[in-house]
């Protein structure tokens, strides 16, 4: 009897799955796909051609992918292939604490090269995955200025806390920050323009706004004192590294391809000011998926006319580390880490460390998360922008820097909590 077993059947989107199937004949080739919607409706889909081994049993901790999205043994790898059916989506869970996003896999006989309703598939599976463990709690906050939604573990406490900041999508993005939340964190997704009343688009970039959150989240009783960390991307991460900067209850900061220093906007903190290195748009390229790749844009903070705005990196107090992959076609993230602790060095510093990822694009989010090559941005010049990214690696990326943020947080925020 035809079987496809995926186990665990329900669990956390950044937890594997073990995919096996018995019953097939001896050397047989299938094509396995995935496929989910999102919660607007849109399609994801993935395939790989394999061929079971003599005993008619195929798992895909040990045997290759032949053909499809993806070749070789990736026993994760009709997840992180995953790609949308229109071009340019990305895949965001909005909802997480309610429902969890449902992948099917179907297994069809011989190799399917196109997706047709009209065959069906031998046997199927569904695979429940969740962005939020039983128990963990949701807290709208609408506090002072301050927007955003706070995750708590389950349990007493007191938690190690987070503030969670993403880029120029804007809005509030929630689903690393129950992910986090799912390992112990306390943490703050914050939103900061295109959300609620907050201002629509981003003009500036107050400090001040995010002190006021930063002295929110400490003053929870469920949050360990007396400083939180910071994880952020893109332009998040340039907001990360001023807090680390400036705002001495931040003791541990994560910056996931990120400047070094004030780009498109002004700076603001208190009596500050740090005007934005120019943006040269003459210089942006469109690839041959249409994709406008914004890399060379930007200009360079070496230059002795910009040095006023880059972040004076040399008066964090707390802990950072840059996470870069080396194809982001988005920002110059590795040359920008290595300029950070260049200044660090040269201040007589070491307290900031760079992961470099080869292969790995500027959207690296949690484990199993599918490759975003290129997605619309309506708050950047509304045009597809090109975030690179090679997928075996860029998965291979994810995976490894998950592991090491939550070890970079356990340490240095526990580690600060534990000499009061």
């Amino acid at each position: 009897m035809f079987q496809l077993t995926a186990t665990p059947a329900s669990a956390l989107a950044d937890e594997p799955v073990h995919i096996r199937a018995t019953g097939l004949c001896p050397l047989e080739m299938v094509t396995l796909t995935a496929s989910l919607k999102d919660e607007k409706g849109k399609l994801y889909r993935s395939k790989a051609f394999y061929r079971s081994n003599e005993a008619g049993e195929l798992d895909l901790q040990q045997d290759p992918s032949l053909g499809g999205d993806y070749v070789g043994v990736h026993p994760m790898g009709l997840f992180w292939s995953l790609k949308p059916e229109r071009t340019f989506g990305r895949l965001l869970k909005r909802d997480v604490m309610n429902s969890p996003f449902l992948v099917t896999l179907d297994l069809y006989d011989s190799v399917c090269f196109q997706y047709a309703d009209s065959v069906e598939p031998r046997v199927s599976q569904v695979v429940q995955r969740w962005y939020s463990r039983p128990g963990t709690q949701r807290i709208q906050i609408r506090e002072g200025r301050v927007r955003g939604a706070l995750f708590l573990p389950p349990g007493e406490g007191p938690f190690p806390g987070i503030i969670d900041l993403f880029g120029g999508i804007g809005g509030l993005i929630e689903f690393r920050a129950s992910l986090l939340a799912a390992h112990g964190f306390a943490v703050l997704a914050l939103a900061y323009f295109a959300y609620e009343d907050l201002p629509s688009q981003l003009v500036d970039v107050d400090l001040e706004y995010f002190e006021e959150a930063a002295d929110l989240l400490l003053a929870h009783p469920k949050v360990q004192r007396p400083g939180i960390g910071v994880i952020s991307v893109s332009k998040g991460a340039e907001i990360g590294l001023a807090m680390a900067c400036f705002l001495k209850q931040v003791v541990a900061t994560v910056c996931i391809n990120g400047p070094n220093a004030v780009f498109e906007f002004p700076f603001r903190y208190r009596d500050l000011v740090m005007t934005p290195i120019p943006t040269f748009l003459e210089r942006m390229q469109i690839g041959v998926s249409g994709a406008v790749r914004f890399l060379y844009c930007r200009g360079d903070p070496r230059d002795k006319q910009n040095q006023q705005s880059v972040y004076p990196i040399e008066k964090a107090q707390g802990q950072i580390l840059f996470i870069v992959g080396e194809n982001d076609e988005s920002i110059n993230s590795k040359e920008h880490g290595k300029q950070a602790l260049d200044q660090l060095q040269s201040h007589g510093r070491s307290n900031g460390r760079m992961l470099v990822y080869p292969g790995a694009g500027h959207l690296l989010e949690p484990p199993y998360a599918p490759l975003c090559y290129a997605s619309h941005n309506t708050h950047l010049f509304n045009v597809p922008l090109l975030w690179g990214g090679e997928p075996v690696a860029h998965a291979a990326a994810q995976e490894h820097a998950w592991g090491e943020i939550q070890k970079f947080f356990r340490q240095h925020i526990i580690q600060n909590s534990s000499k009061l």
